[in-house]
């Protein structure tokens, strides 16, 4: 399980002495629920979010077990490193929008024409209560040749889940390669 601190000081001076110890700042927060502002060793952090199986998981902050799923997060324009990342807390029972990662499955027909699986939108926006939200959306594209795509309205409905994307939204599909 991830552990974290509770941040004394949200100011800049306090948030660049952490940043220089190796901390990632954090905000975590839910409906109904106060923000906590936290920080993360980032080494730990990176990690467990590398090597997680849900979309949800578990941190520890002050002495408190919460389920959080990653929502946003800053980088460094020039050297990519993670500044600051924002975690909602994940109650069961409230409808919310989650961002689930698209997953292509098989593999393309295309792919032995000289094509390419292009993912277009790596995640797509969900609303729906955690416990409904799955883990990844998995798209089969065997039958897709070149200049194939599947759009949000192609894929399988999801039960007590709902795509707000427009379902014209180009998903995933099969380019020529230059």
């Amino acid at each position: 399980m991830l552990e974290g601190i509770i941040r004394e000081s949200i100011g800049k001076k306090g948030t660049n002495a952490l940043r220089r110890d190796g901390y990632l700042v954090a905000n975590l927060y839910g409906k109904g629920l106060e923000n906590v502002h936290a920080a993360f060793k980032m080494n730990e952090y990176i990690r467990t979010v590398r090597n997680k199986e849900t979309l949800a998981f578990p941190v520890s902050v002050g002495g408190k077990e919460l389920n959080v799923v990653v929502q946003s997060y800053e980088a460094h324009a020039l050297t990519g490193a993670l500044l600051h990342v924002d975690l909602m807390i994940a109650q069961p029972g409230v409808v919310t929008h989650y961002h689930v990662p698209v997953v292509a499955e098989g593999e393309a027909l295309g792919l032995k024409n000289k094509g390419l699986v292009n993912i277009s939108k790596a995640r797509l926006r969900v609303k729906g209560a955690i416990e409904n939200v799955p883990n990844s959306i998995n798209v089969d594209v065997t039958p897709m040749d070149v200049g194939d795509s599947r759009l949000i309205r192609d894929l399988p409905a999801l039960d007590n889940v709902t795509y707000t994307d427009s379902e014209r939204v180009s998903v995933i599909s099969i380019i020529k390669a230059k």
